[in-house]
């Protein structure tokens, strides 16, 4: 079974090991591709062409509970980020 959850700086030594690239170049653009999408998300929805959407939802105030205690509490509004896969991801997947 192959691993499924990767850091950055796994993905750096994927990047520099099947490009070639040196580790520190790779680790430069993984951070500042992230660093791009975090910027816009700030202000707008992303979308990268044949790979999804990323886009800002605001998740309302509710009342959480402890599994293991049973007791309850508040969990804050805040907003989090949807991915949406693009037509062609979901037939590359499923081929």
């Amino acid at each position: 079974m192959k691993k499924t959850n990767f850091n950055k700086e796994e993905i750096s030594k994927i990047l520099s090991f099947k490009k070639g690239f040196p580790l520190s170049l790779s680790k430069k653009l993984i951070n500042d591709l992230l660093n791009i999408l975090i910027f816009d998300l700030k202000s707008k929805k992303v979308i990268i062409k044949n790979i999804g959407s990323f886009k800002t939802i605001l998740k309302n105030e509710r009342i959480g509970r402890n599994p293991k205690t049973g007791q309850n509490f508040k969990i804050n509004s805040r907003k989090s980020i949807k991915f949406s896969p693009s037509k062609k991801l979901i037939k590359q997947i499923n081929d």
